[in-house]
């Protein structure tokens, strides 16, 4: 979440939604996994994992967001291929599905990497400036 405030009040509004329903997600995954450990009778600790990161510059970002999916890839993975040998079906499953979704978010990352290497800084500039004449109204409709 605190990429998609940076990016909102930068007017990137495509990278503040990205990041915004990216963060929505991981909730439901906590939440999801939670679910799994009381269902078998374990006990949910919440601990942050680490001190949120406060980069702000826009390529820090990204490359944050793409270096923590492909551990989250390599982490679901792992303990799918866990719960696999321990015969727990239904774990492993979710594990399997937590992984698509990782996928999918380095996926949306990646493609806005290759996206600024692409355009360039006026990508960006462009999403600024569509915010800014959303929020004006159109032209000629002055006060």
């Amino acid at each position: 979440m605190y990429f998609h405030f940076h990016f909102d009040d930068q007017g990137i509004e495509l990278l503040s939604a990205l990041f915004k329903r990216t963060a929505i997600e991981e909730m439901q995954h906590v939440e999801r996994i939670a679910d799994r450990i009381l269902y078998l009778k374990g006990d949910v600790i919440m601990e942050a994992n680490a001190k949120v990161q406060q980069i702000r510059d826009i390529p820090g970002m990204l490359e944050w967001a793409t270096n923590s999916e492909t551990a989250a890839i390599k982490m679901y993975n792992q303990f799918a291929l866990e719960c696999g040998a321990n015969a727990d079906t239904a774990t492993k499953k979710l594990f399997e599905d937590l992984v698509m979704d990782e996928e999918r978010h380095f996926g949306q990352y990646d493609d806005e990497v290759d996206n600024i290497e692409r355009f360039g800084e006026s990508y960006l500039a462009q999403q600024a400036m569509e915010r800014s004449k959303a929020k004006t109204g159109p032209a000629g409709g002055g006060a």
